[in-house]
């Protein structure tokens, strides 16, 4: 192979692993089943962590991520402090990214990623012979490549998370509607939440799930209050962290619940015939352009087409 084939074909790798790294979030796929793999699973870790409480060990054991070949780079690369950093695994949990192999993974595409993408950059400037730029030049080309595949999976990882806390937040006034109903029934908070997961299984399965691993983390965790803040942390979402606000008064000082609830759904409701409406407000303004471009050509082409025709007709 020539140098000519060598830069199409890195420059095609290249496009092709960018093009499959933006679109494969947006494929819709069907993870009820592995969400609720991940609830069984979270049940037992939380097991595994009493027991081994009980047993006064230290701590939990982790858990070794299946690509022992990221680990070993970022390993290598005295990485860990990057790995388990409060604000990513923040991040990734609310992306739906739980363990420490999502984390392994991200510091490793940030490290592997600009390296990738700035030696293509390289061998595509320096290596054409119909590149005529200044070595300064084609050097910043390089840093601005490297630079993109430092964002790419930053980029991602923020569009997974609004994604994520969109979908949790069209189901959320419905669900909280339920434990409403559930509270003033007289079921407690694990009972409300559990007959909530299976009533929003089919509906919204990603709140399901959140409020499946909140019920296990409250059956095995001995501190309910932590149960219910890593329930606001995994979601992010300011509704849910006022709704996990009120029950850690109602846990704290006694309060009624009912009341508190009653108040949060119809603020969430109202929040959401809000939001439609501002949707609604901003809809001539987005269908302006689709107009312009598609809707009046055609438009003047039905209008105008048969005179035009006629005209062309009396001069033949």
């Amino acid at each position: 192979m020539d140098l000519e084939q060598i830069i199409l074909f890195l420059s095609f790798a290249g496009a092709f692993l960018s093009i499959v790294a933006i679109g494969l979030p947006l494929v819709p796929r069907d993870t009820f089943s592995s969400r609720l793999k991940a609830v069984a699973k979270r049940r037992e870790e939380l097991q595994a962590q009493q027991r081994a409480k009980l047993t006064e060990r230290k701590g939990p054991r982790r858990q070794e991520p299946r690509h022992n070949y990221m680990k070993l780079v970022v390993d290598r690369l005295n990485l860990q402090k990057a790995v388990d950093a409060p604000n990513l695994r923040n991040r990734l949990s609310q992306a739906g990214w739980r363990g420490r192999r999502p984390a392994y993974t991200f510091v490793f595409l940030r490290v592997a990623l600009p390296l990738l993408f700035g030696a293509i950059a390289a061998v595509v400037t320096f290596g054409s012979a119909n590149l005529d730029s200044p070595v300064a030049l084609k050097l910043l080309m390089c840093g601005g490549a490297a630079f993109v595949g430092y964002l790419i999976p930053g980029i991602l990882l923020t569009n997974t998370v609004k994604k994520r806390q969109s979908e949790l937040l069209k189901g959320f006034p419905d669900s909280l509607d339920l434990i409403t109903i559930c509270v003033e029934a007289g079921l407690s908070m694990e009972g409300a939440f559990s007959r909530v997961t299976e009533e929003i299984a089919e509906s919204s399965p990603i709140l399901a799930e959140e409020f499946g691993l909140t019920t296990a983390e409250l059956a095995f965790l001995g501190d309910r209050r932590q149960a219910l803040e890593n329930f606001s942390f995994r979601t992010g979402q300011e509704s849910i962290k006022a709704l996990v606000t009120s029950l850690i008064q109602s846990e704290k000082y006694g309060t009624p619940l009912g009341v508190a609830l009653r108040v949060l759904s119809k603020e969430n409701r109202e929040a959401r015939m809000s939001r439609a409406e501002k949707k609604a407000g901003g809809l001539p303004a987005a269908l302006t352009v689709p107009m312009i471009l598609f809707f009046l050509p055609v438009l003047f082409l039905v209008l105008v087409g048969p005179a035009a025709i006629q005209v062309a007709n009396t001069f033949q």
